[in-house]
C-alpha cells in the first residue's frame, strides 16, 4: 500500500496496489499489518458502511459525530468518482478549520484516512456513485451532527448541489461549537 500524507496532520491517502490481468484486478483495501509495516497504525473499525448517490452533484456533508461517539473513517469509492472533503474541526488545532480535498474514484482506487476530529464529506462527480467506509465508531443517532457544506471556501465543482434537508439546515461553519479538542491544546 502507497500511503500520502495531505495539507492536514493526520489525514492520509491511501492506495492499495492492484494485481490485475485480463480478467480484471485484485486489491487489499484494508490490511492492519501492511500498513503497520509501513508505519501507519489506524485504530479498530467496528463498522462498515456504503452509500449510492443516483445523480452527480450531490453533496453529502460535511457531517461528524460528537464525542464520546466520535468516528473515525477510511473512505473509497467502490463505483464511480467522488471529491472527498476532510476538514479539522478540532478546537486548538493549528489547522483548525482548514480542509483537503482528494478525488476517489473506482478507477485510482485512492482511499482516505480522515480521523477523530474531522469534519467529512464528499461530492459525486459521475451518476451512480458509491462510497464505501470504515469506521472506528458505531452510529449514534443523539451524536451526529452537520455544518453547512458552502461555509468555508470549498470548491465543490458544482453550482446547484443535490442536497439532504439536513445537510440544507446545518449550521455555518462560524456559527457552529465544535465538539472536538485538538489533543495538547489548552
Amino acid at each position: 500500500m502507497k500511503t500520502e500524507t495531505t495539507a492536514l496532520p493526520d489525514v492520509l491517502v491511501i492506495t492499495p496496489a492492484r494485481f490485475g490481468d485480463e480478467r480484471g484486478f485484485f486489491s487489499e483495501s484494508w490490511n492492519r499489518r501492511t500498513l503497520r509495516d509501513a508505519g501507519v497504525d489506524l485504530p479498530e473499525f467496528v463498522q462498515d458502511n456504503h452509500s449510492l448517490s443516483h445523480r452527480a452533484g450531490t453533496v453529502r456533508g460535511l457531517h461528524y459525530q460528537a464525542p464520546p461517539f466520535a468516528q473515525g473513517k477510511l473512505v473509497r469509492c467502490g463505483r464511480g468518482s467522488l471529491l472527498d472533503v476532510a476538514v479539522d474541526a478540532r478546537r486548538g488545532s493549528p489547522t483548525y478549520g482548514r480542509w483537503v480535498a482528494v478525488e476517489l474514484s473506482f478507477e485510482n482506487g485512492r482511499q482516505l484516512w480522515i480521523p477523530v476530529g474531522f469534519l467529512h464529506g464528499f461530492v459525486t462527480r459521475e451518476p451512480d456513485t458509491e462510497i464505501v467506509y470504515k469506521c472506528t465508531a458505531h452510529y449514534d443517532r443523539a451524536s451526529d451532527g452537520a455544518v453547512r457544506w458552502d461555509s468555508l471556501g470549498i470548491d465543490w465543482g458544482v453550482d446547484d448541489p443535490v442536497l439532504s434537508d439536513k445537510d440544507r439546515a446545518a449550521p455555518a461553519f462560524a456559527d457552529w461549537q465544535s465538539p472536538f479538542q485538538c489533543e495538547g491544546a489548552a
